[in-house]
């Protein structure tokens, strides 16, 4: 039996919604640093509906200023038998 962390997405995005708001930036702000036409990857990702890709991943964390440690929270609690 192996236990593996999961992306709790909820917290994930709370987060983010907190990193975003400590740094004085707008989701409207967010939106133009990524050249997205709309907010609504953006909205997903806070409401944990959708998480980050990689590369988005190392935008955010560049322009929070925090490893993307910081940014993902995980939980262990995903069991996998061999």
């Amino acid at each position: 039996m192996f236990i593996f962390p999961t992306i709790d997405l909820v917290a994930t995005g709370k987060n983010i919604v907190r990193l975003r708001e400590e740094s004085g930036l707008s989701v409207r702000n967010l939106q133009e640093i990524f050249g997205f036409a709309t907010p609504q990857a953006i909205y997903k990702w806070q409401h944990g509906t959708a998480m980050p890709t990689i590369d988005n991943l190392i935008v955010l964390s560049a322009v929070f200023q925090v490893s993307m440690d910081e940014i993902i929270i995980l939980e262990n609690n995903t069991q996998i038998s061999a």
